[in-house]
């Protein structure tokens, strides 16, 4: 985007203004005009304002003017006027009023009472504008109002108090920082005002929020939250300058250093260099010192005096460059940008000497901010001290991005015999890890384990390695490679003699959570007891990650009574304690595991809070990560447009966390087969798949690899959501896993069913089955019961109750996808037992439920997709029906098609319930309707 020109498809934060525009525009129509005025710094949306007011009147059927002040009317006579009469679409009144401004023009040259001549030429002239009009009421908007003569400006004055009983309505708008120097203007709008002759609407600046909902207008999509911080802070919410900036750079990254906009620069250079030399130097010094500035330094900065800088400070605001701050010694620059406009116009020997001076005249600046000047002063040593200690308090206190950016520096300006540059970069991988910055925190991690295998500490480089283990997870590392580091690790240990037991207990926790995250359970109980017993003599951020491990390996092994008190507990004592990476980590584990296991209510809670506390302490990767899980549990519990939201933002906002990614890209591809959105949930599900799959860890792949496998059931693509379902199973049966494998039980039984396969789908359902049932993690039985119901319609059997239970279970537990499916199922049961009235009822549920979702994948709300002339029936139902329609009887069928007949009663029972109908002869006839595709 860099380069090209920006500006936003909507107006952000004017909603109100534009109703009152509205509603002055209708009572104009109704001859009750007034004057209007609008105002607000440059940039701040004036003009587009003015044109949306004149796109709405031109519906409402106003003929429109417009007019513009330029900076040279400010010494002419009516020359806003002049461009009024140009504009004006009456050509004989436009030629009456460029008469008589010509006529006051020349009125000096006459001799005479000019000063009299003038005020009957000003009357003349409101007059004029006053005239009825045979096209209707009027819209004159004037813009640039702040370069505008006096001349133009009495004449508006004249026509304030008279427009009340006049279909016209004018609009002008002015520069609210232009009003001070235009004495003219600012008497005529305090008297009109006052006098309640005229309104005004006064443009603010944008909040944050409204910067970013701005930026994703343009941008076409969630924005990261880092992009709208940077781009509120460096505009100052200003629209212009939000567009200009994003022209120039749209990541948070290249906002913060990209250099001022040519457009805005020029604009701020072109005022300075009005200035004398000693106000520019000021200037200059105070741009140095950053945004807001004392008056006592920059006395001592610049070294010209304090009347010299008061007068300098005088001509700045009047110049509208600089603001008085909250008292009379303090100043900011009106906004950021004029600050980085004149910093960057500085020559570098000068920006360093005054970068030097304020180093060194403010001992009481903080650390941060003295280490930044020393470095902008070419001074590494001083630099290294004090970003140093300023990185310490900042992540002590949870401010780990500033903390991140103070490390950067004091390793930028390292001393060559600094003698623990270890523990300096592991600091700054640690702070990197915190905000998401993965990549940099894992190269980092990188370069303090080699160093310290380098100055031959293997105990040092095995307090490392689980922490580049945890980031190269973030980042998609295979199991495999992150188990060897893990035992590498341990083997330098034992090949040095050492004990380091804290070290080792890390390891093994490590390997617990890496053995977890596979879902390989009984390893990783053993890894943590393990680490456990070694956590005795080590730190307590052991113990406690890997009480957090254990206490989640207990909830999917089918230990709930152990695992949730384990896992609250150790988030309460890592709370206690003040161990803030433990913390979060404890609320990602439990908040993320309710999430999987269906105990949303659990889910809800713990993620909300995570999500709060994790961004009190700057820890965005969990952070991010606790969202996309959010949007999950907004999917499962039929909250889609919230899922969607949480999803996409989640995507924008992690940066370096791949595990994020996957999640809300599964999400993403959910929301998208159940919506219809075939081929943007192929997208979204493969991608997921194939970079889980990489990872070789099952939470990652069997998620969406369930996604693929029901939308091609929803599809009628049978074979292939059999093969997946397959694929699913073994993955999970090889680890024993229940929680990720309950949702293939329905989605496989289902897909033999509808290929006739009973005795498969019962072989499938009793594989599936013994696996849950050997973990009995609650919230997955529900699908037992349920498959187990769908097995028993499918032989004919239509007890209801068993499906009731099945539909109240997953209710209860918040199940949106397979609750509705099951309603599904009940309309089936009711219409095979001729009661039409019940199985209207469900479907009617349905839809309402398709409603609030956008869903349009179930049978009572779906519409027939190009290329399956069959639907809602499967490829096989729809051969059955064709074969009805030919006068085949059922055991007719069974022998054309090599099936048995009971299978083939179950196909014609299906398809009376999906068509809707109840008789055989209705089948045929649909069915006589229906072009059978050209191939199969």
């Amino acid at each position: 985007m860099a380069g090209s020109v920006v500006a936003s498809p909507v107006m952000v934060g004017r909603d109100e203004f534009l109703t009152l525009g509205g509603r002055r525009l209708a009572e104009a129509g109704q001859g009750r005009g007034e004057l209007l005025f609008v105002t607000g710094e440059a940039g701040i949306g004036k003009t587009r304002l003015l044109g949306a007011l004149t796109r709405q009147a031109r519906t409402q059927g106003f003929a429109v003017t417009r007019a513009a002040a330029f900076p040279a009317d400010t010494e002419s006579s009516a020359g806003l006027l002049l461009d009024l009469a140009g504009e004006v679409g009456d050509r004989s009144l436009g030629r009456r009023l460029t008469e008589r401004i010509r006529a006051l023009a020349a009125a000096p040259a006459t001799g005479g009472d000019a000063h009299h001549h003038r005020r009957l030429l000003v009357a003349d002239l409101t007059a004029l504008l006053l005239e009825p009009r045979p096209d209707g009421p009027h819209l004159i908007v004037l813009d640039d109002l702040h370069w505008a003569d006096a001349v133009s400006l009495d004449v508006l004055g004249r026509l304030a108090p008279r427009l009340s009983t006049r279909p016209l309505l004018i609009a002008a708008a002015y520069r609210s920082d232009e009003l001070p120097s235009r004495r003219s203007l600012r008497e005529l709008r305090a008297r009109l005002l006052a006098q309640r002759q005229a309104e005004e609407i006064r443009l603010p600046r944008l909040d944050r929020s409204q910067v970013g909902t701005l930026t994703g207008a343009v941008l076409g999509g969630p924005v990261p939250a880092l992009l709208v911080e940077a781009l509120h802070r460096r505009s100052d919410g200003i629209p212009l300058h939000v567009e200009e900036l994003l022209a120039a750079g749209s990541s948070a990254d290249r906002i913060d250093r990209v250099p001022v906009p040519d457009t805005l620069g020029e604009a701020v250079l072109s005022r300075v260099r009005q200035l004398s030399a000693a106000t520019r130097h000021v200037a200059r010094a105070a741009s140095v010192i950053g945004r807001s500035f004392g008056f006592d330094l920059l006395v001592v900065v610049t070294g010209v005096g304090e009347q010299a800088v008061a007068a300098a400070l005088r001509e700045l605001r009047a110049a509208h460059l600089v603001l008085a701050g909250t008292d009379d010694a303090t100043f900011d620059f009106r906004h950021a940008l004029i600050r980085d406009a004149i910093y960057d116009d500085t020559d570098l020997p000068a920006r360093r000497l005054l970068h030097a001076r304020v180093a060194e005249a403010a001992p009481g600046l903080p650390a941060a901010v003295v280490s930044a000047h020393f470095e902008l002063a070419g001074n590494p040593p001083r630099t290294f001290r004090f970003a140093l200690a300023a990185a310490r308090e900042a992540a002590a206190v949870s401010a780990h991005r500033e903390a991140l950016e103070l490390y950067r520096r004091a390793v930028r300006n390292t001393p060559a015999d600094w003698p623990d540059r270890v523990a300096l970069l592991a600091a700054l991988a640690d702070e990197a890890a915190a905000v998401d910055e993965n990549v940099e925190a894992a190269a980092t991690y990188e370069k303090a384990h080699h160093l310290a295998l380098e100055q031959d500490d293997p105990q040092a480089a095995a307090g490392i390695v689980p922490r580049l283990v945890a980031v190269g997870h973030l980042l998609g590392s295979p199991l495999r490679e992150r188990v060897a580091r893990l035992r590498d690790a341990e083997r330098r240990l034992d090949e040095a003699g050492l004990a380091a037991p804290a070290e080792r207990a890390a390891l093994c926790s490590g390997t617990a959570a890496a053995y977890m995250l596979d879902r390989r359970l009984d390893e990783a109980i053993a890894e943590g007891e393990c680490s456990r017993s070694g956590a005795r003599a080590a730190k307590g951020d052991v113990g406690l990650n890997t009480a957090v491990t254990l206490g989640s390996v207990m909830v999917f092994a089918g230990r709930p009574g152990e695992g949730w008190p384990l896992l609250e507990s150790s988030i309460t004592r890592a709370r206690d304690t003040h161990r803030e990476a433990e913390t979060a980590r404890g609320y990602r584990m439990l908040a993320s595991t309710a999430s999987v296991v269906v105990e949303y209510d659990r889910a809800d809670r713990f993620l909300r809070d995570g999500i709060a506390y994790a961004e009190t302490v700057e820890m965005w990767n969990h952070r991010h990560y606790l969202a996309a899980h959010l949007a999950h549990v907004r999917w499962a519990t039929g909250d889609w447009d919230a899922a969607e939201r949480e999803a996409r933002q989640a995507l924008a906002d992690g940066r370096g966390g791949i595990t994020t990614r996957i999640t809300a890209q599964y999400v993403l591809g959910y929301l998208a087969f159940g919506r219809g959105s075939w081929t943007s949930a192929q997208a979204l599900l493969g991608e997921a798949l194939s970079r889980g799959r990489d990872m070789a860890e099952l939470q990652r792949f069997s998620p969406p690899l369930w996604g693929l496998a029901e939308m091609a059931r929803c599809q009628g693509s049978l074979p292939s959501c059999v093969e997946l379902c397959e694929q699913g199973y073994r993955a999970s049966a090889e680890v024993n896993d229940a929680a990720y494998l309950f949702p293939f039980l329905l989605t496989g039984t289902r897909a033999h069913l509808a290929l006739g396969q009973e005795g498969a789908a019962e072989d499938f359902a009793g594989r599936v089955g013994e696996v849950l049932l050997s973990r009995s993690v609650p919230g997955t039985l529900p699908a037992i019961a349920h498959a187990r119901a769908l097995l028993r319609l499918a032989a004919g059997d239509l007890s209801e109750q068993p499906m009731v239970d099945v539909v109240r279970t997953w209710s209860e537990r918040r199940r949106f996808w397979e609750s509705t499916w099951g309603l599904g199922d009940l309309a089936e049961i009711a219409t095979r037992r001729r009661r039409r009235a019940e199985a209207s009822r469900y479907r009617e549920e349905i839809r309402v439920r398709a409603a609030a979702t956008g869903a349009t994948v179930f049978p009572a709300v779906a519409s027939p997709r190009p290329g399956q002339p069959w639907h809602p029936l499967t490829a096989r139902e729809f051969e059955v029906a064709r074969l009805i329609a030919d006068g085949l009887t059922n055991r007719q069928i069974a022998e054309r098609l090599v099936v048995a007949p009971k299978t083939v009663s179950a196909h014609v029972e299906h398809i009376l319930t999906k068509l809707g109908v109840g008789r055989r002869t209705e089948i045929a006839v649909w069915a006589a309707g229906v072009s059978a595709p050209a191939s199969r």
